[in-house]
């Protein structure tokens, strides 16, 4: 019997029956995903999660709304309730710090996280990320806008890849499948609903918070994402006083994926150096 990889261990988190995935072992890591349809813990880290779990304990946890862990009705998807998931999941694994890693969405909610909570933060990396004012693009848009089709998840997935070699329509029918999962759409409608601007404007972390962030952070980011723009990383840097960052030319939003050897290699010398 094939067994579904996205399905990891299952804990409960203030009441939230939540899925995730604990690999390896040595300093807990932690993995936020983005905010795709039908994302998973496991559809965006999967190259990454093998590679890091060889020095470090990797934490990646379906965040509440996404993927495999439950939906709760009724539940307010909030930058605040995400943050205290996140923290409530920490807590039940017995983890006072952590590495944190995110993208996309999954770097705002990082900001976010070692803005609320910095004890809780060790050494951050942040990958396309959202967290500070941008207009919204037409790639993000579009992703938030997702409206269930095979054909409307094979033109999202060209949008996140500038390697279209990597969008094969069996991947756009596996994500498809995955985006009519029973209450996958119906929680992600609710997240983002138009104007979709303002939800852009409420992943963003204050500036002078950002400036007053003490942790090592990589900031790294695909030239030609059209999805999050280039220029979100450049200011991301400035404001960040311990900030590198690394641009990597003829890739787009799936840094992780497109690059992953060089992203997992960046990633492992930044936490451990």
């Amino acid at each position: 019997m094939q067994t579904n990889p996205e399905i990891g261990r299952s804990i409960m988190v203030d009441g939230i029956r939540t899925n995730y995935h604990d690999v390896g072992d040595g300093p807990p890591m932690l993995l936020i995903h983005g905010s795709g349809p039908g994302v998973t813990a496991w559809a965006n880290w999967r190259l990454t999660m093998p590679a890091l779990a060889k020095q470090f304990r990797v934490i990646a946890p379906d965040i509440v709304g996404f993927g495999e862990t439950v939906r709760p009705q009724g539940f307010s998807y909030t930058m605040d309730a995400w943050v205290s998931h996140v923290l409530g999941l920490l807590d039940a694994l017995g983890i006072e710090r952590a590495h944190v890693v995110g993208n996309s969405f999954g770097g705002a909610l990082a900001l976010s996280l070692a803005i609320r909570a910095p004890q809780r933060v060790g050494r951050l990396v942040l990958m396309g990320s959202a967290g500070v004012p941008f207009p919204i693009t037409e790639g993000l848009d579009a992703v938030w806008g997702y409206a269930p089709s095979i054909a409307n998840m094979r033109s999202l997935l060209d949008v996140f890849a500038f390697d279209r070699t990597l969008v094969s329509d069996e991947l756009a029918k596996l994500r498809y499948e995955a985006s009519i999962r029973p209450g996958y759409q119906e929680s992600f409608a609710a997240m983002f609903p138009a104007p979709r601007q303002r939800w852009v404007d409420a992943l963003a972390s204050p500036e002078p918070a950002i400036r007053a962030l003490p942790n090592e952070t990589l900031i790294v980011h695909g030239r030609e994402d059209r999805v999050i723009p280039l220029a979100n990383s450049l200011r991301l840097a400035e404001l960040i006083p311990r900030a590198q960052l690394h641009v990597f030319g003829q890739c787009g939003h799936w840094t992780q994926i497109e690059n992953a050897n060089r992203f997992n290699d960046l990633v492992m010398r930044h936490l451990i150096e």
